[in-house]
């Protein structure tokens, strides 16, 4: 029986994912390691940027699982891994990898990690972070027009064509395969102390 636990964090875009992934981070330093599905989004190098751009990024068939699901296969028996990177300016995987050590926990992040039930089978705590549409959709434009050098027209553009109808297919029918469902994400304190107590007791457990 391996003694590393995997968490899932999950959620629509903008629900708080990344709050709880980093209080859980900081507060365990180098007993968490943390896996983007972001990170394993299909590589087309041979497409133009013009058609990158137009791709649906919010269905399940746009991310390279397979991979992901054989990744964390190694980290859950002890072996280190080489994580692809995701580079969102261009809307391609970059030539660079992370590499990813096993520790006692790891974190897997993403929208879409519990529309895969192979994933599901894998993650020991499934959480599904739980927050208001309009929020999420006002730190989404903050983050990808501050930090991913998007237009405003391109985010609301994506948001309706692709990210909203596919959270509606996919992500929020995925919550019914949570263990626990945190309204508010990391705002919502005592269900974080829930949550980091409970990743205590397992590293605390020799």
């Amino acid at each position: 029986m391996s003694d590393i636990m995997i968490i899932g964090i999950a959620g629509g875009t903008g629900s708080g994912k990344t709050t709880i992934t980093d209080t859980l981070v900081k507060r365990f330093g180098g007993n968490v390691s943390v896996v983007h599905h972001d990170n394993y989004y299909k590589a087309h190098h041979d497409m133009p940027y013009e058609e990158r751009c137009l791709l649906n990024y919010d269905h399940p068939d746009s991310f390279d699982t397979e991979m992901m699901l054989e990744h964390l296969d190694m980290l859950k028996s002890g072996k280190s891994i080489q994580c692809p990177v995701y580079d969102y300016s261009i809307h391609d995987r970059s030539d660079e990898t992370v590499l990813i050590e096993p520790t006692r926990v790891i974190i897997v992040e993403g929208i879409l990690i519990y529309a895969d039930p192979r994933v599901c089978d894998k993650i020991d705590i499934k959480i599904f972070v739980d927050t208001d549409a309009d929020v999420r959709i006002l730190r989404r434009i903050q983050r990808d027009v501050q930090e991913r050098g998007r237009s405003l027209e391109s985010v609301i553009n994506q948001y309706l064509t692709t990210v909203k109808p596919m959270h509606e297919q996919f992500v929020e029918p995925s919550k019914r395969r949570a263990d626990i469902i945190i309204p508010e994400g990391g705002r919502n304190l005592v269900a974080l102390e829930m949550v980091v107590q409970r990743v205590k007791a397992h590293i605390d457990h020799m």
